[in-house]
């Protein structure tokens, strides 16, 4: 370190600080040179968000935890072609995702790299799909949540199939951020009114019945189809062939098409099973025309080949989706699956991911409080209200409880990892008293109706009842 003064990068460093001193970097960029540099680097629109909005306020401790100098957020999409997410043929729409998707996070490169030639430091914030954080598998993987910096950045809003509906481009569209350390001079601000038709298209063409016509958003149905070759559904799988005997018992759970089709995932990206709602969607300037001039054949064109391809639909057993699927697509066949979400690491993960496999349809005529008590290497108290076919999850213990659960933290998560069976012990809630290795199960006051379909609503079918 005696002669760092003589080495030949410090020597360049101080004969070049006069330059720099002369061309000193802006501590406000200009919004149109900004937004100029965003959609020369290939992105169809941009918009500006700065550190602190309100609106994206519960995103700061990721933005504190990635890039703490960050004090703007620059928000951008990336059109997709409209046909090739509408064909009933997925390869063909999985293939539209997957180039756009790389080509998002090409336009994310690009932009940070523009502004580091700039002397602006700046990061990619997150990729528009993976990778992600796997590492927090059970929690949040991703590092930003683009939709929310979307809508704020004035480029679009929330449909009711939640995805953000660009008022030109409608919901043909993937996100992307980044996050820079200098200010913008102007920022840019949500927009008045929602794209979204609330025509329902989206509600008919989900082949698990994820979205409710009042609104309400099934997480799991969704996620256990859609995403069957991603995450949970990949633990899943991979978990099918560890069980297997042999081969033949394999083939008896996994077709020789379900095994080619995660091979297929694998080796070119992970492929979604439907999407349905984007691909029916009419909204945005560019998007509508055919929808308004004609809407007998917009269902016949778009809507109604989604609905009549038979296909394979994964479902939770026992859920809303499995009776969705026999309802109202009889020629679709149901497939029982796991979806691994009640498979947490933690007890608070596992009450977050309550309300994400939440089951309405199971919950009907149910009104319960729970009281949960749980011991050991956490320590948490938590209460679980259903009523009126919603789920209430909140800390301590509040209101008069039907049913107190006491279990140990290991056990509890054992048995949600289908690593130890408690069959009986769900079996003896009939039981005024039962002492259990978990701890205490007792019922306490007269419940207006207590039985495993409560529990059934709370969580992953699968994992209550193996």
């Amino acid at each position: 370190m005696a002669q760092l003064a003589e080495h030949p990068t410090v020597k360049h460093f101080y004969e070049m600080s006069v330059d720099r001193a002369e061309t000193s970097i802006p501590q406000v960029l200009d919004a149109a040179s900004l937004r100029r540099i965003c959609l020369d680097a290939g992105a169809d629109d941009v918009g500006f968000v700065e550190r602190g909005r309100p609106e994206i306020a519960d995103q700061e401790g990721d933005i504190q935890a990635v890039f703490p100098k960050a004090r703007t957020l620059i928000s951008f999409v990336m059109r997709m072609n409209r046909e090739n997410i509408r064909t009933p043929a997925r390869s063909i729409s999985n293939l539209e995702f997957h180039h756009t998707t790389d080509e998002a996070n090409a336009v994310a490169r690009r932009i940070v790299s523009a502004l580091e030639k700039l002397g602006i430091g700046a990061i990619n914030g997150g990729a528009a799909g993976f990778p992600m954080e796997a590492d927090r598998w059970g929690s949040k993987m991703w590092v930003i949540s683009h939709k929310p910096v979307a809508v704020a950045a004035g480029l679009g809003q929330m449909g009711i199939h939640r995805n953000v509906i660009h008022p030109k481009f409608g919901n043909f569209i993937l996100l992307g951020t980044v996050l820079l350390d200098a200010k913008v001079s102007e920022h840019s601000h949500p927009i008045t009114y929602n794209p979204c038709l609330e025509c329902k298209l989206c509600v008919a063409a989900c082949p698990t019945g994820a979205i409710s016509p009042d609104g309400q958003f099934n997480f799991s149905a969704c996620y256990t189809h859609n995403y069957r070759e991603f995450m949970g559904g990949f633990n899943d799988w991979v978990e099918k062939i560890a069980d297997s005997k042999s081969a033949n018992d394999y083939r008896k759970k996994v077709s020789g098409a379900e095994t080619v089709s995660m091979w297929q995932s694998l080796s070119f990206g992970a492929n979604y099973k439907a999407a349905y709602c984007m691909a029916v969607c009419p909204a945005g300037e560019d998007v509508i025309a055919p929808f308004l001039t004609n809407r007998k054949q917009f269902l016949d064109d778009v809507v109604r080949p989604l609905q009549n391809k038979p296909e394979t639909v994964y479902v939770v057993p026992n859920s809303d989706a499995q009776e969705y699927v026999a309802r109202r697509f009889p020629h679709k066949k149901a497939k029982l699956v796991s979806n691994g979400l009640a498979r947490q690491g933690t007890i608070r993960g596992f009450l977050r991911g309550l309300n994400f496999v939440f089951q309405k349809g199971q919950s009907k005529d149910l009104n319960a409080v729970y009281h949960f008590t749980f011991t050991g290497q956490e320590e948490v108290k938590a209460t679980i209200t259903i009523r009126d076919q919603k789920l209430q999850v909140s800390e301590g213990h509040t209101g008069t409880a039907n049913l107190r659960v006491t279990a140990d933290t290991k056990t509890w998560l054992r048995f949600l990892r289908k690593e130890a069976n408690l069959v009986w012990a769900l079996l003896s809630i009939m039981n005024e008293y039962t002492d259990d290795p978990c701890g205490r199960v007792f019922r306490t006051g007269k419940a207006s109706r207590v039985h495993p379909a409560s529990l059934r609503a709370v969580s992953d079918m699968e994992s209550w009842t193996t």
